[in-house]
């Protein structure tokens, strides 16, 4: 049996640990010249809405939804992207478009093996939300609020977010209490993704998000239990990508103890790690991984029959907490993203087992970059 987390990191990586921990929330770095000299300071809720002045922007909640049994489980994706529009002209007036606002919404039904999706695209001024009656979308930049059309994820008086979907084949209306702290991801909530200075998102993560709410699907009810967990990712970045990245894997797990473990690699076109990283958070003890701690070993494979792109349905991930299996709990999550964001990329519910063979946790396995180069 492995020893606890603790024990198994090196010297060098529990001071590297507690270094971060203790650097609180000063932000350093940056991926332009307009941000590489301006530390940042992270402060909620300020934090948790929109960054206008970077290129890229996106709020990320996945989920499993508890309908009593394994089998009749129901995974979900809700996510809104923002990208700054770059133009030589001067952009001005009502319908001038300074942003693109996008979203994907997708379910996954275990039962049938059926993953339903739809999507999202609408100009926005950039002007404050209502100040502009020709924005369809928009997006606040004191606390957590995006509109797109008739999507949104706004955070409600009580404090709890609450995420509303309408498609023809289903419908999210879901709120979500967030028992645990904020999770600053890479040092501080800076996250390397490249080798260059340049290559970083800030980022944080809420995990282990208590859901509650309503899905249709089909025209049918589902009652969500006690069990349903999600996972908020939100990143801004001006350069994420380093030159010859196709795409990444990512995991973001609820641990069944409670902990949070988040893995990710970044590829080149041989499948080659070009970059690599995550964190495991226990209890109140946040341990960031160096370059190099998180190593995905593909194990299994299925190839799309839309896309002909063959994705890694099972991974082998070591990191310093454990080695673990990755699993999909089927194969058939591909999203089709092309009519917004221009991507074909899976986007799945997983379950993630210990090294002794143990589920340890449930989850959200993402891959891009497979069925052609991702463009940022």
């Amino acid at each position: 049996m492995r020893p606890p987390l603790p024990t198994r990191l090196s010297r060098r990586r529990a001071l590297q640990a507690a270094a971060a921990l203790g650097a609180g929330l000063n932000l350093g770095g940056a991926a332009s010249a307009a941000h590489a000299l301006q530390p940042q300071h992270m402060q909620f809720p300020r934090d948790f809405g929109a960054h206008t002045d970077f290129q890229t922007e996106w709020w990320y909640l996945t989920g499993f939804a508890d309908v009593g049994t394994q089998t009749a489980a129901l995974g979900f994706q809700i996510t809104f992207f923002r990208s700054k529009v770059v133009s030589t002209h001067s952009l001005d007036g009502a319908l001038a478009a300074k942003h693109l606002l996008f979203a994907h919404a997708a379910l996954s039904e275990v039962k049938t093996q059926s993953h339903l999706s739809d999507q999202r695209i609408a100009r926005w001024s950039g002007r404050a939300p209502g100040a502009n009656s020709a924005d369809l979308a928009w997006a606040r930049q004191d606390d957590t609020g995006v509109l797109l059309r008739d999507w949104s994820l706004q955070r409600e008086p009580d404090g709890r977010l609450r995420a509303q979907v309408q498609s023809e084949t289903f419908a999210l209306d879901l709120r979500f209490d967030a028992p645990q702290p904020v999770l600053l991801q890479g040092r501080s909530g800076v996250s390397a993704k490249g080798p260059s200075a340049a290559q970083f998102s800030y980022y944080y993560s809420l995990p282990q998000l208590q859901v509650q709410g309503s899905i249709r699907m089909r025209g049918q009810g589902v009652a969500l239990a006690a069990g349903s967990r999600a996972w908020l990712d939100h990143e801004w970045s001006d350069a994420l990508l380093a030159p010859g990245a196709v795409g990444w894997d990512w995991i973001g797990i609820n641990m069944l103890d409670g902990g949070a473990l988040t893995a990710f690699q970044v590829r080149d076109a041989q499948g080659r790690a070009l970059w690599d990283g995550g964190s495991y958070r226990a209890g109140s003890t946040l341990y960031p991984f160096a370059r190099g701690e998180a190593v995905f070993e593909a194990q299994q494979f299925w190839r799309s029959p839309r896309s002909q792109a063959r994705y890694p349905v099972q991974w082998l991930v070591r990191t310093p907490a454990d080695f673990y299996t990755v699993k999909a709990v089927f194969s058939a999550q591909e999203l089709d993203s092309r009519a917004s964001t221009g991507a074909l990329y899976w986007e799945g519910l997983c379950e993630v087992f210990d090294s002794q063979g143990r589920l340890a946790g449930r989850g959200y396995l993402e891959m891009t970059g497979y069925a052609a180069p991702l463009q940022l």
